[in-house]
């Protein structure tokens, strides 16, 4: 068997693999890698090329960058500004939704919009009660009509560019596949608003997301913070100083409640226990009353009530934070009441039992406790490692939501416009422009490394690190020519339109079980020997090949963007097709029609 065969051998199994389903898509790529340097197809070095290509290392640079832009809050404040544009129309905010993913696949390709847009989408549809897989799914495909809006817009894009300067010809200029991208967009945001309701599944998500927008002022409702609390530190001379805590007298001063005593060490001072000094007096009250307080018993306002009207119980700075007191926790049986400092800068706003307030009197903690602490949010976030307590949301979920434009938003807008700059300008090429933004969002510490690692979608890594030495032995081993021969034998000379169907028809297929990049990768080679050998020009024949490449809509295998709503908007395998075909048709209609008006045969 000739090379050539054997290759496309290789390429029907691949494919066939992907079809039945039953295997890890990146293990199909593995395997595919070492059936190529089985079969002598290409050497070990070529078989492992791909994991290390610019291509896989932009793609994987993208999502820690995705990852940074929405944990910084950007994301949130560009889903609440697109509210508060829209307003809350279930039509206006699927066009708000998708012209967003569109315009922004454009600057960071379709894999990091769609990770970086995806929780705002979830929490949008929940806020307009829609279901989530009426949204992601138009959402998705938006974006891959978003890719053709630039040449930043997918690696597609650069490849078919550098296949046009090997072909002898100029490459598309940055706004060129616009041309062929806004209508594609315009046509796409149509049918996913009108046609996506009727066909469609109603589904829940497989992963609910909570509405944590207004959470503040739910918490503060439900811990009654109303009234506050101040935190009176006492001085040395002041006339508590030495008084047992149970006998700690505030009736003199009328509308002043006492709630506890804390010692300097972060203990309840409690019983016969006397009061020292730099000891905390925790009071509630009338704030002339405390006023009035406060010099006769000599003692410092340490910190005034915290109430959701005071706008200080979240913000860039701090936030709130529900934890339940687990069995067997340390916790349990201690004294504990609102106003108490925990840790280095937590402050205990309330506590619940078994659903209703304790109220501002000191308590021993039970397993099943609820308690609100307030505090920094780096104070917050090392809740999360903390086994004495159980956090009821996540923090970094919780700021993402409720507080938009976080303190690092400045930083992880200036390194994503950078990135965008160096790529419209091609100063460095694509993955070194992307590794250097990923590395400045944990420089900056916009996001910590282990943010990075979890940012980073591994199987798509190895996806398409596995099946790029599949194009290399496509070309290679003279099965693109093969192909490239047997094309125009079908679709007969001097017949460029039908040449441009069979194109847009054969990318479009392969690239429903291979990924968009890869495909491209194998197309590519077959195209231009297509074009050269009937006397076409090749600018037509690869915008083709860029716009059928992006049309991956029928399958969640097609593109990383299509397997992450998947589960979030749950889907089954079968659902693509069903708005993907009608979209598909869509754009071979848009490509035949418009490319040969812009580059001529």
């Amino acid at each position: 068997m000739s090379p050539a065969t054997t290759s496309l051998v290789v390429l029907a199994v691949t494919v066939v693999l992907f079809i039945w389903n039953r295997l890890p898509v990146g293990g199909v790529a593995v395997i595919t890698c070492l059936a190529l340097y089985a079969t002598g197809l290409v050497d070990a070095d070529t078989a492992l090329s791909g994991f290390g290509d610019p291509v896989v290392v932009f793609i994987a640079s993208l999502f820690v960058v995705s990852e940074a832009i929405d944990s910084a809050g950007v994301t949130t404040w560009a889903g609440q500004r697109l509210i508060d544009v829209v307003g809350d129309g279930p039509v206006r905010v699927m066009v708000a939704v998708l012209g967003l993913c569109a315009v922004l696949t454009a600057v960071i390709t379709l894999n990091g919009s769609v990770a970086a847009l995806l929780p705002m989408v979830l929490v949008l549809a929940t806020r307009i009660r829609r279901s989530p897989s009426l949204m992601l799914m138009p959402m998705a495909f938006a974006g891959s009509a978003g890719s053709l809006l630039a040449l930043t817009g997918s690696p597609v894009n650069v490849i078919v560019s550098n296949a046009a300067v090997d072909a002898g010809v100029e490459p598309f200029g940055f706004f060129d596949f616009a041309v062929v991208g806004l209508p594609l967009v315009i046509g796409t945001v149509t049918l996913g608003v009108l046609l996506g309701p009727r066909v469609l599944p109603h589904r829940s998500s497989s992963q609910p997301v909570r509405d944590l927008g207004r959470h503040a002022s739910r918490l503060a409702a439900y811990y009654e913070l109303h009234d506050g609390f101040y935190r009176l530190r006492v001085r040395p001379g002041s006339p508590v100083v030495g008084v047992p805590a149970s006998r700690l007298d505030l009736t003199a001063y009328p509308g002043v409640t006492l709630i506890g005593v804390q010692s300097a060490g972060g203990h309840a001072v409690t019983g016969a226990t006397p009061v020292g000094d730099d000891d905390v007096v925790v009071v509630s009250g009338a704030s002339e009353a405390v006023s009035r307080l406060v010099p006769e018993l000599r003692l410092a306002v340490a910190m005034r009530p915290i109430t959701v009207e005071s706008a200080g119980i979240m913000n860039r700075e701090v936030g709130v934070a529900e934890v339940v007191v687990p069995p067997r926790s340390p916790l349990v049986g201690e004294t504990s009441f609102p106003g108490q400092v925990r840790g280095s800068d937590l402050v205990v706003l309330g506590i619940r039992r078994l659903g209703k307030d304790l109220g501002p009197t000191p308590h021993e903690l039970a397993a099943g406790d609820s308690l609100l602490l307030h505090g920094t949010w780096t104070s917050i976030e090392e809740l999360v490692h903390d086994r004495d307590v159980l956090l009821v949301d996540s923090p970094d979920l919780v700021r993402r939501q409720a507080v938009p434009l976080g303190p690092r938003s400045g930083r992880a807008i200036v390194v994503l416009l950078v990135m965008v700059l160096l790529l419209a300008l091609g100063v460095v090429p694509p993955a070194i422009a992307g590794l250097a933004a990923a590395t400045a969002m944990v420089l900056t510490r916009v996001i910590s490394v282990n943010q990075a690692y979890r940012a980073v979608s591994w199987q798509t890594v190895v996806l398409i690190g596995g099946l790029i030495p599949l194009s290399t032995a496509i070309e290679t081993s003279g099965a693109a020519d093969l192909v490239a021969r047997g094309l125009i034998d079908v679709v007969g000379e001097g017949r460029p339109y039908v040449l441009l169907v069979a194109l847009f028809a054969l990318t479009a297929v392969l690239g429903q079980v291979v990924s968009n990049t890869a495909t491209v990768l194998i197309i590519v080679p077959i195209a231009v020997a297509a074009a050269q050998e009937t006397g076409v020009s090749v600018l037509p024949v690869l915008m083709l090949v860029a716009v059928a490449g992006a049309a991956s809509l029928l399958t969640p295998i097609a593109t990383p963007g299509n397997m992450m709503i998947m589960g979030p908007g749950g889907y089954r395998f079968g659902d693509y097709w069903r708005l993907g075909l009608p979209v598909l048709l869509l754009w071979l209609v848009v490509a035949v029609v418009v490319i040969p008006l812009v580059w001529r045969f």
